[in-house]
C-alpha cells in the first residue's frame, strides 16, 4: 500500500491507503478526524466538504492519493485555537444556523470558501454558493442569516 503525505491542519500526517481510499475515509478513518461528515457518496450533499489546497472540495469525491503533498484544512482545523470558535462557527451558533447538524461542518466550509472570495456576499449569492451543500433540517434561512452574520463579524476584525 502507498503511504500518503499531507498537512492536515497545519500537521504534516502520513499514513498508508490503499488507491481507492476516498480522502473522506482517510481523514476519519485512518487519521480519526470525524468532523468532516459522509452523507450521500454521491457528491450531492455537502457534508464531506474540506479545503484543499484554500480550495472547497467535496472529499468524497477525490482519492487520498490526489492530496498527496497538499495542505488540507477540515472543520476541526478552522478555528484559531485550542476551545474557540472561529467566527462562521460562532454565527452558526447564535443564529441558529444548524439543528441535527451533519450538515454543518460541510455548510461552515462551504462559508468559509464564499466569504474568503467575496467578504461581503448578497443573500442571493450566499444561497447559489450553497447549492452544493443540502440541509434537511432547516430551510437555509438560518444558515443565510448565519453566513451574513460571520461576514460582518469577519470584515470587524
Amino acid at each position: 500500500m502507498p503511504t500518503i503525505s499531507m498537512t492536515v491542519n497545519g500537521k504534516p500526517v502520513s499514513a498508508e491507503a490503499e488507491g481507492r481510499t476516498l480522502l473522506v475515509q482517510f481523514l476519519r478513518e485512518t487519521l480519526g478526524l470525524t468532523g468532516t461528515h459522509v452523507g450521500c457518496d454521491t457528491s450531492q450533499c455537502g457534508a464531506c466538504v474540506v479545503h484543499v489546497d484554500g480550495q472547497s472540495v467535496k472529499a468524497c469525491t477525490m482519492f487520498a492519493g490526489e492530496a498527496e503533498g497538499a495542505d488540507v484544512t477540515t472543520i476541526e482545523g478552522l478555528a484559531p485555537g485550542e476551545g474557540e470558535l472561529h467566527p462562521i462557527q460562532e454565527a452558526f451558533r447564535d443564529n441558529h444556523g444548524l439543528q441535527c447538524g451533519f450538515c454543518t461542518p460541510g455548510m461552515v466550509m462551504t462559508a468559509a470558501d464564499l466569504l474568503k472570495r467575496n467578504a461581503s456576499p448578497t443573500e442571493a449569492e450566499i444561497r447559489e454558493y450553497l447549492e452544493g451543500n443540502l440541509c434537511r433540517c432547516t430551510g437555509y434561512q438560518n444558515i443565510v442569516k448565519a453566513i451574513q452574520d460571520a461576514a460582518g463579524r469577519m470584515a470587524a476584525e
